[in-house]
């Protein structure tokens, strides 16, 4: 079965880093897209970015220049790299996959998800 388990996150203060990952298993990776959304407290679920099978990117304007993600296809990995973080980026952040195709930062086009992992930016 379809399996993502996250690591990283985090606390970290503002200006800082964090990295998460999302090591996938149960399914052909390099065929599906991947996508790391997040929940503050209080809000929507909100898209941050997403990766297709090809490798193309598409990213939530307010992380652009900020966060990278990427995939390490040899390792079913994917990453969130995170800097120059803010306050307003705490929130519990989820990798998601789907077969095919994505790059819209939508969560319900998304049947897959991890189990979230936490990041608060102090001020």
């Amino acid at each position: 079965q379809v399996r993502l388990v996250q690591s990283g996150g985090g606390s970290v203060q503002a200006g800082g880093s964090l990295r998460l990952s999302c090591a996938a298993s149960g399914f052909t990776y390099t065929t599906y897209s991947m996508g790391w959304f997040r929940r503050a407290p209080g809000k929507e679920r909100e898209g941050v970015a997403t990766i297709d099978s090809h490798g193309r990117t598409t990213y939530e304007d307010s992380v652009k220049g900020r966060f990278t993600i990427s995939r390490d296809n040899a390792k079913n990995t994917l990453y969130l790299q995170m800097n120059s973080l803010k306050p307003e980026d705490t929130a519990m952040y989820y990798c998601a996959a789907k077969e095919g195709i994505a790059t819209i930062l939508i969560g319900v086009f998304f049947p897959y998800w991890g189990q979230g992992t936490q990041v608060t930016v102090s001020s």
